[in-house]
């Protein structure tokens, strides 16, 4: 079950069990997980095992979420779980085309322009009911190919969307 926040809200600023809260990650930090987050390669097998992951760990934490990976723009994963909504595709739609565009995490995307002392929303120029930067998109990229795709959580707050892709995608790439 999901906290209520004051505002009836389910999963705004409110956390989900078993998530604590951190730190914001420096640019460094975020900028690190992508050189080290890499595929030796990427196939529909392994879309299959990651999104099964994520489906795993979401359920473990009860978090309300929508699961999606890409690759050269087919999908190859989805799943919602209870508490997901429609809107959650929306976000993993608009998030995915910041990964797509740029190259780079959604949440890493957002954090540059924050560093810069502006908003991707002001600064990008780009439609945002099309794209947006917030936390939970994240490149697939594969050693000599580049990305080639990206793995998408949509439900928490951003931070906790971006985590959650990245701890999935940390204890894949260990096997």
């Amino acid at each position: 079950m999901t906290p209520k926040s004051p505002h009836g809200s389910s999963h705004n600023q409110e956390l989900t069990p078993k998530f604590h809260p951190e730190l914001t990650p420096s640019l460094e930090e975020l900028e690190k997980e992508e050189r080290r987050l890499v595929f030796p390669q990427f196939t529909h097998d392994d879309a299959w095992a990651l999104g099964s992951l994520l489906v795993e760990l979401a359920r473990e934490r009860q978090a309300p979420v929508a699961i999606d990976i890409h690759r050269a723009g087919q999908q190859l994963f989805h799943a919602a779980l209870p508490g997901s909504t429609p809107d959650n595709d929306a976000w993993i739609a608009r998030k995915r085309r910041v990964v797509e565009r740029y190259g780079s995490a959604s949440y890493l995307v957002g954090a540059r322009f924050r560093a810069k002392g502006t908003t991707f929303e002001e600064s990008s120029r780009l439609d945002r009911d099309t794209y947006a930067a917030h936390g939970g998109s994240f490149p697939i990229t594969v050693e000599g190919a580049g990305v080639i795709g990206a793995v998408t959580v949509s439900g928490l707050p951003q931070l906790q969307d971006h985590r959650l892709v990245v701890e999935a995608l940390e204890r894949f790439l260990d096997r």
